[in-house]
């Protein structure tokens, strides 16, 4: 990457920049007090909340490749992107009236958390599809366009996940979910005034007069996909069922063309597969960060940092602040290191990061204080370790895909990756239900032992991962490489 060109970048990229920062602005803000509201107000179980957390963000994933076809084939990738802000946006403020006395309601909140799904999966693929087609092929502003982008996801949930715990304690939820939906307000306003900047870039249906009967279609499809997706929700067994029928559709496609493919190709093919269940499990610890390891700076984290006082679902911060301070750091090393560092490496030290940022809490466990509190420091480096394996891992997925599989198949195989978080966001809901207290227990140390005791055992398991793709390392480097 040439870092002359990370900051020159054409005017295009800047609107796409702030629409993916006031989109992920809400996301996140959402996500870092949802769990918590379905306990605090909904007087739902923590187990609970996280299963249905769990089922609400595989759909979340699970709907992103419909977005992604809606906007090459059948919109447009501007206008995919201005109908899903507008769904989010509803879905936010559903989920803010849910909190109103006058409103409050399970119903309610199962159909907002119904239109997040289906408004992100129409956002989600489209503003990064749209970047690409700014540049010409091998435009070297290219990788640079792309890290910055990065950088406007991590900004937007930094900033989000520090202001909406703060809104939701001292004005409550309601105001709290209005400051998303607003940021998706600020979304389709930017995009709609900005519009003549990418008036000459989109997707074929882009450069087409609108089909009216066709966007009418789309935006039923939208709302009955929506309630579906509430029903879902509060049936998450059938979810459950849903996604495994797809999961196991999709890679069974997936070998049918593994078994088309001859030599190298066929290889790599299957060293992508094994990278992608590497995926998995680095997203069943991922998912921890909104469910158990939120709880757990609730009831068992002194709430300050450095002295300064703080809510604890802030500390779910502390995530894209790592990433960012981390991520030139590791760009450097990766230009150092070059091909001695190959992708298997990258995913299996990520591997490593990930156990330890769980062993981690529970050695902090054993210097709480009498009360059961630990110090926040010993989060923050769990959340520093964690990162670094989301760098190593989340960060290159993609990259690795571009990498390993046939152009032929980049668009299924893509799709495939976003599977992996899907597949996981369920595994994650029931891993993090081993670390819920039964209702009405409190007390932090009966909390402290049950937590730690949990982060111990996933520590453990990942570690065993861990050390198994670290030994399986160099045989798939040296396939990647063309060598026996």
């Amino acid at each position: 990457m040439s870092e002359l060109n990370v900051f020159k970048q054409p005017k295009p990229f800047y609107l796409i920049f702030s629409i993916e920062f006031w989109e992920r602005f809400g996301f996140y803000g959402m996500q870092a007090i949802l769990t918590v509201y379905l306990v605090d107000v909904l007087a739902m179980t923590e187990a609970e909340s996280f299963t249905l957390f769990g089922a609400f963000s595989a759909l979340v994933f699970g709907s992103i490749a419909i977005g992604g076809w809606v906007g090459d084939k059948v919109l447009g990738t501007k206008r995919t992107i201005v109908l899903g802000a507008i769904v989010l946006m509803i879905g936010y403020a559903l989920l803010g009236f849910s909190a109103s006395s006058e409103f409050n309601s399970k119903e309610l909140i199962f159909i907002a958390m119904g239109f997040i799904t289906m408004g992100n999966g129409l956002f989600k693929a489209n503003p990064s599809s749209l970047l690409a087609k700014v540049y010409e092929e091998n435009d070297p502003r290219l990788d640079g366009a792309f890290t910055m982008y990065y950088m406007a996801i991590n900004l937007g949930s930094f900033i989000s996940t520090l202001l909406t715990p703060w809104i939701s304690s001292k004005l409550g939820y309601g105001m709290a979910f209005g400051v998303s939906a607003i940021g998706l307000l600020i979304t389709i306003a930017n995009f709609v005034i900005s519009r003549r900047l990418v008036q000459n870039i989109g997707s074929e249906p882009d450069k087409k007069p609108v089909n009216v009967g066709k966007y009418l279609l789309i935006i039923l499809g939208t709302i009955v996909l929506s309630l579906v997706s509430a029903y879902l929700l509060q049936h998450v067994f059938y979810a459950h069922l849903i996604l495994a029928i797809v999961g196991v559709t999709i890679v069974a496609l997936y070998f049918k063309e593994v078994a088309k493919t001859t030599g190298l190709e066929r290889a790599k093919m299957l060293v992508a597969f094994v990278l992608m269940l590497q995926g998995i499990v680095f997203f069943v610890l991922y998912f921890q960060m909104p469910t158990s390891l939120n709880f757990f700076a609730i009831h068992n984290i002194h709430h300050n940092i450095f002295g300064v006082d703080v809510q604890p679902e802030q500390f779910q911060a502390l995530s894209p602040f790592w990433i960012m301070v981390s991520s030139p750091i590791l760009a450097m090393v990766y230009n150092k290191a070059g091909e001695k560092f190959s992708m298997p490496y990258k995913f299996a030290l990520g591997m490593v990061l990930c156990s330890c940022a769980f062993l981690v809490l529970t050695l902090g466990s054993h210097f709480a204080d009498s009360k059961g509190l630990l110090s926040s420091n010993w989060l923050v480096f769990s959340y520093l370790l964690q990162s670094l394996g989301e760098l190593l891992v989340s960060g290159l997925g993609l990259a690795m895909i571009a990498q390993l599989v046939p152009q032929r198949m980049m668009g299924f195989a893509m799709g495939m990756w976003f599977l992996t978080s899907a597949t996981a966001a369920v595994i994650a809901g029931w891993v993090a239900t081993l670390t819920a207290a039964p209702k009405g227990i409190t007390d932090p140390q009966q909390t402290l032992h049950l937590y730690s005791t949990v982060f111990q055992e996933i520590g453990i398991a990942t570690g065993v991962i861990a050390l198994i793709t670290l030994l399986i390392a160099p045989k798939l480097t040296r396939i990647i490489q063309g060598q026996n």
